[in-house]
């Protein structure tokens, strides 16, 4: 837990079963909020907005909902939904660990948390020289 804003900004698993960084994970509030979202929509995935309409929120849609292309780069799942960002924006974020949460508010305008007064929210943190080294050559562009 962060001392600063009182918010959980990590999650135990930092590393797969090999060892490899995860690039995203999620908090506790976050997991919470896919299950919920799953709940009433089935299930979910993610794409990191790169700016236009909603900001840079994090928009959560059922899956067949969001078309992904050869643009996009998959970063990893979080709570079972695949999580997504675009080429250009992996470009600027590749050495960083996106933390997903939940803080209150509305959601983006087309993510499926809008209405529920809480909305998903990107939290980071830069990886290690290590970190970096072990994610050579994943996820390239």
């Amino acid at each position: 837990m962060s001392e600063a804003t009182g918010i959980e900004t990590t999650t135990a698993e930092q590393a797969d079963a090999a060892g490899t960084p995860l690039r995203v994970t999620a908090t506790p509030a976050a997991l919470a909020l896919i299950e919920e979202l799953r709940a009433d929509h089935g299930p979910v995935m993610f794409h990191q907005s790169g700016g236009c309409c909603d900001g840079s929120s994090p928009m959560c849609y059922p899956v067949g909902d969001f078309m992904i292309g050869d643009g996009d780069v998959h970063l990893g799942q979080v709570g079972g939904a695949d999580f997504y960002i675009s080429r250009t924006q992996f470009a600027v974020w590749k050495h960083t660990h996106i933390i997903l949460d939940v803080v209150p508010g509305r959601g983006g305008m087309f993510s499926l948390e809008n209405g529920r007064e809480k909305r998903f929210h990107i939290r980071s943190r830069l990886f290690t020289e290590a970190e970096n080294r072990a994610l050579d050559g994943a996820c390239k562009l």
